[in-house]
């Protein structure tokens, strides 16, 4: 496995599915919080790190969105992103697809532009360092469809930063198709759409997402298996999977990265590939899913190519790009 350990580190490799509140490491979580004189219940970073023990989806986003109320400032948003693309550079990531929340914080004040500036700033920084990057902007679907509407609103006047919307949150209970108008305004003013579905809910959910929202790719989506007509479909169109397999472990979406299906859907023709999701909380950046994933699944040479390859494709770069970091797969010896 050595060998394979030394390609996945040299592939050129997209991150697709990467929420940048859940980049905040323990440590940056308490810098901050001492900067902006925000009170934290967690005494320690250690404390803090073993309250990751998750038993669910919920379980984890009850820290995910405290953890987020240290977030105050344009700059704390820059070093937020900034730390994000300086971790990816080392991890060879030549291109990421940035999801945020601006629900969480301009529910607590904080501008939209306050947002979006500093984490234009942090993309900025990850350009110099050879990591393009579009930023997704995410409803939260545990509120209403209005505040979606609203949101959308207030995120208009910064639309040439932003290159697609996406959903996320609790999915249990918050079918897609709740907020089929919200994505249909968006579709109109030119964003992509994408949205989670099929992680905790169920394989309807992924056919809402494709046939009411509209959407390009499927974050997560792992529940697919399931239904074998919404594999077909799936492998036929090419649809892209952003799958997160040590989120999935840890969220108890699967027991063991051995139980992950990420096999199955490749074997099946499915253009699924590898990403970190929130990893200050799931235990590993891209580079570690990769590593931990080929480990317990036992990928091969190909596969693993195919899965950067795979990361490209279903990415928002230019096609000429996309070609040519998929040609530099394939040289890689």
């Amino acid at each position: 496995m050595a060998s394979l350990d030394s390609l996945i580190r040299r592939l050129p490799k997209a991150e697709l599915h990467l929420h940048i509140e859940g980049t905040l490491e323990p440590e940056m979580l308490f810098r901050l919080a001492a900067r902006n004189k925000v009170p934290l219940k967690f005494p320690s970073v250690a404390a803090l790190r073993r309250a990751y023990a998750f038993k669910d989806l919920q379980s984890f986003l009850d820290i995910y969105y405290e953890g987020a109320g240290v977030l105050r400032t344009e700059r704390d948003f820059h070093d937020l992103a900034a730390a994000y693309f300086r971790k990816a550079a080392r991890q060879n990531v030549r291109h990421a697809e940035v999801f945020f929340d601006p629900q969480t914080h301009t529910a607590r004040g904080i501008p939209m532009g306050t947002v979006i500036g500093g984490l234009r700033r942090g993309m900025q920084d990850g350009e110099a360092l050879g990591v393009s990057s579009r930023l997704i902007l995410c409803f939260l679907r545990h509120l209403s469809e209005d505040e979606a509407l609203k949101t959308l609103d207030q995120a208009m006047p910064f639309a040439r930063w932003i290159t697609a919307v996406g959903l996320d949150s609790s999915e249990k209970g918050h079918p897609p198709r709740k907020f089929k108008r919200a994505f249909a305004r968006a579709r109109r003013a030119g964003l992509r759409a994408v949205a989670h579905a099929g992680e905790e809910g169920p394989p309807a959910y992924v056919w809402q997402a494709l046939d009411e929202l509209g959407v390009e790719r499927v974050d997560h989506g792992v529940r697919c298996t399931e239904d074998k007509a919404l594999v077909r479909r799936l492998a036929k169109d090419r649809v892209p999977l952003t799958v997160c397999p040590l989120s999935n472990v840890k969220l108890r979406v699967f027991d063991t990265l051995r139980d992950h299906n990420l096999r199955n859907m490749l074997d099946a023709g499915v253009c699924a590939t590898v990403n970190s999701d929130d990893p200050a909380y799931f235990g590993g950046y891209v580079l570690e899913n990769y590593l931990e994933t080929a480990r317990a699944l036992d990928l091969s040479d190909g596969e693993l190519r195919g899965l950067a390859a795979n990361s490209f494709e279903a990415s928002f770069i230019p096609a000429s790009k996309r070609k040519a970091l998929q040609d530099e797969i394939r040289r890689l010896r």
